[in-house]
């Protein structure tokens, strides 16, 4: 069966092309993505902004012509954080509508689901107990399980854009501004890690743009092959961040190479990966470059598959 599945997070949008047989991605004909940033202002006004939409647009537009090209026999839309929170939601709808691209809104638990589902897709089957963290625009999702079954799934509202627009509306931040932050992300952590910590979870597998983006600063270069299951310790990780603290989102893009797309909201989401680490007493993540599209994906051929 072949599918195109988007992932319509709050900062980015991703568009798979993939062939799924029997409940796995057998192969990955293309894979885009964009920096649309949805969620621009939604935590204060509880609206798509105007701008949002309009890169929504354009870049659905693109999408919409790949998936016209590679002709699936089914498409999918999922969109997460910024899209719950908002009043009018159906500007959204009427874009996919627009572009024939259905769109769903998907639940904060059932992301986290999805996400696990996705994330784990490449990995052999395993009674491991495994986490995986998705660190997106408007919320973070932390997920537990094995290869059969999710123990534990959440989506807390601690996102790299969400947490920016809140907490450092100037960079670089002053050093009470980034306590404050810390201490906001510690508060909403501590119920999950508790459970968390009862699992014996043996590696923690970091999604999307933040682990990504800091696996290519410190490759020098985006390789996919190079960065799937790339290991990452809390010591650089931590390294990263202090770097980062003292430059403006410009500075970072010239002195450090970060895509300008990321370079506002990366330092909120490095703090996000190491106040999770730090809470769960690990030392180390593996990093994937899969996530919510593969779940999307794969949740594609599990509704149309013969019962």
């Amino acid at each position: 069966m072949k599918v195109a599945a988007l992932d319509l997070g709050s900062n980015s949008f991703l568009c798979l092309i993939a062939e799924v047989q029997g409940g796995r991605i057998v192969e990955i004909i293309e894979d885009h993505v964009e920096i649309v940033r949805l969620g621009q202002d939604v935590s204060k006004t509880k609206k798509f902004h105007p701008e949002a939409l309009l890169r929504a647009d354009q870049c659905l537009l693109r999408f919409s012509k790949i998936i016209e090209n590679q002709n699936p026999d089914f498409v999918l839309a999922m969109a997460t954080a910024a899209a719950r929170d908002v009043e009018n939601a159906e500007a959204l709808f009427e874009l996919g509508r627009t572009h024939n691209i259905p769109i769903e809104i998907i639940p904060g638990n059932r992301e986290a689901e999805i996400t696990f589902l996705g994330s784990t897709s490449g990995l052999p089957a395993s009674s491991e107990i495994r986490g995986v963290i998705d660190i997106g625009g408007g919320s973070t999702e932390i997920i537990c399980g094995d290869s059969e079954k999710v123990f534990v799934g959440e989506s807390l509202n601690i996102g790299g854009v969400r947490l920016t627009e809140k907490f450092l509306p100037t960079q670089p931040a002053k050093p009470e501004e980034i306590l404050v932050l810390r201490q906001f992300i510690q508060g909403e952590m501590e119920p999950l890690a508790e459970k968390l910590k009862k699992l014996n979870m043996t590696r923690l597998i970091a999604v999307a743009g933040t682990p990504t983006e800091l696996a290519r600063m410190e490759l020098g270069e985006f390789d996919p092959e190079k960065i799937d299951a790339m290991k990452f310790p809390l010591t650089k990780i931590q390294t990263w961040i202090q770097k980062l603290e003292v430059l403006s989102p410009a500075e970072r893009v010239s002195k450090l190479g970060v895509s300008k797309g990321r370079a506002d909201i990366l330092f909120a989401g490095l703090i996000i990966l190491e106040e999770t680490m730090i809470k769960l007493g690990l030392n180390e993540i593996s990093i994937s470059t899969r996530g919510v599209r593969f779940g999307v994906a794969l949740e594609i051929e599990n509704r149309h598959k013969p019962r």
